[in-house]
């Protein structure tokens, strides 16, 4: 069987006595694509926000290969290799496409914060930046300011960005959110283009997405697990279709 990359065991956070994650189990098993799917106020970001320690958990254990990871905090998680990006496009607006990705890239040559230093010496990573931009189809925009993109390609920039730094697991939080049609089609390639011998743990609203590109479902209600496994089994959950109702549950039944 897949190894297990990252494990939660009854992992909670209550505020002010309001549960917002109850007693949550993941298995991500290395090479997976696995989807958080749920209804609005699921919890499902809230528990992205407990792996990364954004949030503390009010019980429960964070595991990652194998290691208790509960107490760590932010930037130690991101040293592990677990990477994340964030619902609303988090990129530099005035720098371009390619200098936002250079940027990804520093952490490895040793002048992450030298913002200051002269851009000759970075030159050198320019190869691997297009050869990313490459992967993700914005090489022709290398130049583009990062705020001149159209709102797809910046969240595109984004996973290009978060790639650099070579996660181990890379968590994408709402990725089609805001987006029209083409731009869900384009971003959901693009997320199985990237995924290939990656493992991504990603929140997602969109069933058409999850049913495309997601190896395993964890279905979220109230802040519990409500259905867990392939698409198939989850999509003709009794407990999931109610928890969708209306047309909702019906494009569910009928995705695939």
């Amino acid at each position: 069987m897949t190894e297990l990359i990252l494990e939660t065991r009854d992992l909670s956070k209550a505020f002010k006595g309001f549960v917002a994650v109850d007693r949550v189990n993941l298995q991500v098993r290395r090479g997976h694509i696995h989807a958080l799917l749920g209804p609005n106020g699921a919890g499902k970001t809230t528990c992205f926000n407990l792996l990364t320690k954004f949030l503390t958990p009010t019980q429960g254990s964070i595991l990652f290969k194998g290691i208790d990871i509960t107490n760590d905090k932010p930037a130690q998680i991101a040293r592990r290799g677990v990477i994340r990006s964030f619902q609303i496009s988090a990129v530099f607006p005035h720098l371009t496409v390619l200098e936002n990705v250079r940027i990804g890239l520093q952490r490895f040559t040793g002048t992450s914060f030298h913002f200051w230093k002269n851009l000759t010496g970075l030159k050198s990573l320019d190869a691997r930046v297009l050869a990313l931009l490459d992967l993700v189809d914005l090489r022709e925009m290398a130049q583009l300011k990062a705020a001149d993109l159209p709102y797809g390609r910046k969240r595109a920039l984004e996973i290009a960005t978060t790639m650099a730094m070579e996660p181990e697991l890379m968590l994408l939080d709402e990725p089609t959110q805001g987006m029209g049609h083409e731009d869900i089609e384009r971003v959901t390639d693009l997320i199985k283009r990237v995924a290939e011998g990656r493992t991504v743990l990603m929140v997602e609203h969109n069933m058409r997405v999850v049913s495309r590109i997601a190896d395993r479902i964890t279905v979220l209600a109230r802040g519990a697990v409500l259905a867990e496994g392939d698409y198939a089994n989850v999509s003709r959950h009794p407990k999931v279709l109610e928890a969708y109702m209306g047309t909702e549950a019906t494009e569910l039944a009928g995705t695939h």
